[in-house]
């Protein structure tokens, strides 16, 4: 049977290397603090929201949220983000999604500055990802997969990883991701033929389709490690992309769902907070000497 690569022992270690970092801030009059918008009643985006306090709190990062109308104009909605995105008290800048329908998020995402998106969704912050450049932060899906693959000691180098998914939020971005550190990374989606022997091909497998067990045994061969972000509500409870009961008999290592890249991303939000404070800080202190 698969090794389970669960999540929680990475996003645990990951919060008890910022606490330190966080009370150095602090020490230093620097309270680090993410400013959270919600738009509307959306039920995932609460419960994100609720996920997010909490690990930020355990660190003690402070968070600022505020809640605007499903009915409010996308003009309301990009003031305030440019309100917050200019608010010397606050660090980082999370808008939940998704938003109501008719709003267009790629405009309103474009109003939150990149030095301030800890959710890595900017225009700024992709443009960082894909040119290899510190200028925002990745998504943060995307670095809970490079995380978790740094955790369990999952070489990268050299190794042919298939991402099954071409999205902005997680499939293209961790390619870079990967691609950076030297692995031959293959992006497979809708119109990809032979996806299934692309992906047995391949050393690791990183699943971001977003459909519910889409993924079934014929993408998996023996010694793979495979990473599902997928996660779906059924009738039989929450599952991922990938038909788990079927891979983990087959991989080597396997997150599951739930309880695996998703309870790692809140940690990374919180991480990005602190080093968005650390920046901020650092460019301060440049400037004036």
């Amino acid at each position: 049977m698969a090794e389970i690569l669960k999540g929680a022992p990475v996003a645990e270690k990951l919060l008890e290397e910022l606490t330190p970092r966080c009370k150095a801030l602090i020490s230093c009059g620097i309270h680090p603090t993410l400013a959270v918008l919600k738009v509307g009643d959306d039920p995932s985006a609460a419960s994100y929201l609720k996920g997010a306090a909490k690990r930020c709190a355990q660190v003690g990062i402070e968070v600022w949220a505020s809640n605007i109308p499903e009915n409010a104009p996308q003009d309301e909605i990009i003031m305030q983000l440019y309100q917050l995105g200019q608010d010397g008290g606050i660090n980082g800048v999370l808008a939940l999604q998704p938003f109501p329908e008719g709003i267009d998020s790629d405009e309103v995402l474009s109003y939150i500055p990149a030095e301030r998106d800890v959710d890595g969704v900017s225009p700024g912050s992709l443009a960082g990802v894909f040119s290899g450049k510190k200028l925002g932060f990745a998504p943060c899906t995307a670095r809970a997969c490079m995380e978790i693959l740094k955790y369990y000691n999952i070489p990268i180098e050299g190794k042919r990883v298939a991402v099954l998914g071409r999205s902005l939020v997680i499939g293209r971005p961790v390619a870079m991701m990967l691609m950076e550190q030297n692995a031959t990374v293959t992006i497979c989606h809708s119109k990809t033929k032979n996806a299934a022997e692309i992906c047995r091909n391949s050393d690791i497998v990183i699943a971001a389709v977003g459909k519910a067990k889409a993924i079934t045994a014929e993408y998996f061969s023996p010694g793979q490690v495979v990473i599902d972000v997928g996660i779906h509500a059924t009738d039989d409870g929450l599952c991922g992309d990938v038909d788990f009961e079927a891979a983990e008999k087959i991989v080597s290592a396997i997150t599951p769902v739930p309880g695996g890249v998703g309870s790692v991303t809140t940690a990374i939000l919180a991480t990005h907070t602190i080093e968005a404070a650390e920046r901020a800080t650092s460019a301060f202190a440049a400037g004036r000497r």
